[in-house]
C-alpha cells in the first residue's frame, strides 16, 4: 500500500483521537441504556455517564491544547475540495463535542444530579421545560456527532480499502 500521506501522527495525537472515539461510543450507548435500569443501578449508570462526560470534556481540552501546541501536523492527502470537506468534518466534530459537553454540564449545574447517591443541587429552581429542552438538545447534538463520526470513519475506510493510500494508517497506533 503506497503511503502518499507524509508520515504518521504523533503518539499523543493518536492516543487522544482513539480515547475520544471510545468515550463518544461509550457515552452514546450508555445514554441509551440509562432508562433500562431502576433504583441505585440507574443512579450509578447515570453517574457514570456524567463522570465520563466530564472526562470527555477534559480529553477534548487536552486535544485542543495539544493540537495547537505540540501535535504533529501532516500535509493534505486529498485534492483541495476533499481536503476542505475533511477540515469541515473535523471542526464540525470539535464544535459538536464542545456543544454536547457544554449542554451536559448545563443540565447538571442547572438542575442538579443524584451522583452515586449524593444529591448535587442545581443552581436554578427545577424547570421541567428547560430540563426537557436541554436534554433534547444534548441528545440531538450527540446523535449529530455519531452521524459525522460515521462519515469520518467511512472516509478513512474508503481511503484504506479503495484508494489504498495510507491515510488511515497515519492514525493507527504501531504503524511507524
Amino acid at each position: 500500500m503506497p503511503d502518499r500521506t507524509g508520515g504518521q501522527y504523533d503518539g499523543c495525537t493518536i492516543a487522544l483521537h482513539w480515547i475520544t472515539a471510545a468515550l463518544i461510543a461509550e457515552q452514546w450507548i450508555g445514554a441509551h441504556l440509562i432508562d433500562d435500569f431502576a433504583g441505585f443501578t440507574k443512579v450509578a449508570v447515570r453517574s457514570t455517564h456524567v463522570s465520563f462526560g466530564l472526562l470527555l470534556g477534559l480529553v477534548l481540552i487536552a486535544r485542543l491544547i495539544w493540537r495547537n501546541s505540540g501535535g504533529r501536523r501532516l500535509h493534505a492527502s486529498d485534492p483541495p475540495l476533499l481536503e476542505a470537506l475533511a477540515k469541515i468534518t473535523h471542526w464540525g466534530l470539535y464544535v459538536l463535542m464542545v456543544l454536547v459537553v457544554s449542554l451536559g454540564v448545563s443540565m447538571v449545574t442547572t438542575h442538579g444530579v443524584n451522583y452515586f447517591g449524593f444529591h448535587l443541587t442545581g443552581l436554578a429552581p427545577r424547570d421541567r421545560a428547560l430540563g426537557h429542552d436541554l436534554q433534547s438538545w444534548h441528545a440531538t447534538a450527540a446523535n449529530a456527532i455519531l452521524v459525522l463520526a460515521g462519515i469520518h470513519a467511512a472516509a478513512a475506510l474508503f481511503h484504506h480499502y479503495v484508494w489504498r493510500d495510507g491515510v488511515l494508517r497515519r492514525m493507527l497506533p504501531g504503524w511507524r
